[in-house]
């Protein structure tokens, strides 16, 4: 049995939100200020990041905070940043992305 995501703030479970929701995973590609990885993960400084590998999993929202995760990711990426179909798979899906700024 598998048990759907709990909000420990809430004490309730996630309700599915948007299944197949594409995300990408950015790498740390330009860090001009020698900032240390806790330094500029996340939002803090996007411009240290470029877009590293695609990823499809489902997007859940806790009913009473509103607050959002994503589970059920598959068990690889849908395309990587060296592959030909890149750039194009990117475009396709452009409209939902997230960007995780975090290795």
């Amino acid at each position: 049995m598998i048990v759907k995501p709990v909000c420990v703030k809430c004490q309730c479970f996630y309700r599915p939100k948007h299944n197949g929701h594409f995300f990408m995973e950015m790498k740390p590609d330009n860090n001009p200020n020698g900032l240390s990885s806790e330094e500029y993960r996340g939002v803090r400084h996007p411009e240290v990041w470029s877009p590293y590998k695609l990823w499809v999993g489902d997007l859940w929202k806790c009913p009473d905070c509103h607050h959002e995760i994503v589970v059920g990711v598959i068990n690889g990426p849908v395309s990587e940043h060296y592959k030909p179909e890149f750039e194009e798979m990117v475009k396709m899906y452009n409209g939902d992305q997230l960007k995780v700024n975090d290795c």
